[in-house]
């Protein structure tokens, strides 16, 4: 066997940090529950239900995590707004209330990535014993 060195060439790595880092992550509020006046049927919108709102968003934190302002950041506090004024409003579907909440969202935080919203109706109305429904949308 011959001397193979001259083969390889020498390996430089960079191990320099750009000067722009991406720093993607979630946001998330979980188990936030209402009493709201939602349903197809006029008697769900009369007597009312329990409802569950889990929401996260993906955003790049790099500038709030390096920085520590809560302006450069999705607040969680405007989120819960959010679904709050959304909860408080008769809505017939899930659907739609996950859609109004992604909307509004996205209308106050413009750069965020990603929504993804669940809602939960506590007891539907389906003739039989069911914990929840839910629904999932993402946006």
């Amino acid at each position: 066997m011959g001397n193979h060195t001259a083969d390889f060439l020498p390996l430089t790595l960079n191990l320099s940090t750009p000067s722009t880092t991406s720093n993607m992550g979630i946001i998330s509020l979980e188990g936030l529950e209402f009493f709201s006046y939602h349903g197809f049927y006029s008697e769900e919108q009369k007597v009312g239900n329990r409802y569950s709102v889990d929401v996260h968003v993906t955003t790049d934190f790099s500038i709030a995590a390096s920085e520590d302002k809560l302006s450069q950041t999705v607040n969680y506090e405007k989120i819960y707004a959010i679904v709050k004024l959304v909860m408080s409003q008769k809505h017939k579907l899930l659907e739609h209330i996950a859609h109004r909440i992604i909307a509004q969202t996205r209308e106050h935080y413009p750069q965020i990535m990603e929504v993804n919203v669940s809602v939960s109706k506590f007891n539907p109305p389906i003739g039989g014993v069911c914990e929840r429904s839910r629904v999932r949308l993402k946006g």
